[in-house]
């Protein structure tokens, strides 16, 4: 989606989202500055993240953070 090398050298808005299960900070690479309004960037956002969360969940990486919790 992007190149980490041409982004390296530049700063992203972090932020951490937190419930009572889960704390999950993340690092912003989108510039969702060319959206017009907050809603539509709000909107932009979360669809961002929903697909951010069913690509983990297809991913080999999922499985493998679940394996943690074997016994």
């Amino acid at each position: 989606m992007f190149d980490d090398e041409y982004f390296e050298d530049f700063l992203f808005p972090e932020l951490t989202l937190e419930t009572e299960d889960i704390v999950m900070n993340l690092v912003v690479k989108k510039d969702y500055s060319k959206f017009k309004t907050v809603e539509e960037r709000k909107k932009e956002f979360i669809m961002d993240l929903k697909l951010f969360i069913k690509e983990f969940d297809e991913s080999e990486e999922s499985i493998e953070f679940f394996k943690y919790f074997d016994d």
